[in-house]
């Protein structure tokens, strides 16, 4: 059994534990509105973005003269995965779920006889996937000394892939991050970038209304689809940045009640151990006594 010394060092040492924990889980909450708030504003530009290539793209698809962006280099031997995680840990299984999804997606294609590359933006997709896909690593950007993301971040990301693309270097590029839903809940989501994901429901395209594009509608696909990569990417890093700090926020708490938990423990096996060496003393002290 542990001396009281040692029950007494273990207690102080938990409840420091607790502190930084708190501490932790309090940053998490205020970075946590402000990130929300960020994700939260920035899907509507997204869905618009893509509900306007839908439009413009739904009669371009199959036909000559189409954007490669926009209908692909025509084969689909090489996928680029673009796997965007966190820099730091203490987020619960955010980082884990991201790359489990990953894996997954990249076993299957590999299954299908297709060539997998990775593309890791964070440290810890880069850190969860490195060995067992070592020799399929594309590229590998971290943020750790940026505190917001912005989209200029995402726009150099975009320019990268985009360049990648146009040198053959893969023919479709999928990002894996976390889709925010709630502090408790954060969704691994995969998403097609590149060629952008036309989603025409049959029927449509006949009761679509028919406009005529100033300039043509090749010439605006041709600007709008290098921007559409980098803004998904934006929400994508966005919503992991909200994603990160839910996770964190709600593992902070959990490891806060668990210390709790443990120096409850702790003090009641503290409490019976000095109580049974009292004992112990009185009952010598007694005994000493009878014996003079």
């Amino acid at each position: 059994m542990a001396s009281l010394k040692d029950l007494r060092n273990r207690i102080d040492s938990v409840k420091n534990t607790q502190k930084i924990t708190k501490a932790m889980q309090m940053v998490a909450a205020a970075k946590l509105r402000r990130a929300q708030e960020a994700a939260e504003a920035a899907r509507p530009y997204s869905v618009r973005m893509e509900a306007v290539l839908t439009n413009l793209g739904a009669g371009m698809v199959g036909k000559p003269g189409a954007p490669a962006l926009l209908a692909g280099d025509g084969k689909d031997d090489t996928h680029l995965l673009i796997v965007a995680t966190a820099e730091r840990g203490l987020c619960g299984g955010f980082n884990s779920s991201i790359a489990k999804l990953a894996r997954e997606h990249a076993r299957r294609l590999m299954g299908e006889g297709k060539t997998v590359k990775f593309f890791f933006v964070g440290r810890k997709g880069y850190d969860a996937l490195k060995r067992e896909y070592e020799q399929m690593i594309a590229d590998y950007v971290e943020f750790s000394e940026v505190k917001n993301i912005e989209f200029s971040h995402a726009d150099s990301l975009g320019h990268k892939v985009i360049a990648m693309f146009e040198n053959g270097e893969f023919d479709v590029c999928t990002v894996f991050y976390n889709h925010f839903e709630s502090v408790m809940t954060q969704v691994p989501t995969a998403q097609q970038i590149i060629p952008a994901k036309i989603d025409v429901k049959e029927g449509e395209e006949a009761s679509r209304e028919v406009y005529d594009f100033e300039p043509d509608e090749t010439e605006i696909l041709n600007l709008l689809l290098p921007r559409n990569v980098s803004v998904q990417i934006f929400k994508a890093l966005l919503e992991n940045g909200a994603s990160e700090m839910g996770a964190k926020m709600t593992a902070m708490d959990n490891a806060t009640r668990n210390a709790g938990e443990m120096i409850d423990k702790l003090t009641i096996t503290y409490n019976r151990s000095r109580q049974a060496q009292i004992t112990t003393e009185l009952i010598e002290i007694i005994a000493g006594a009878e014996a003079l």
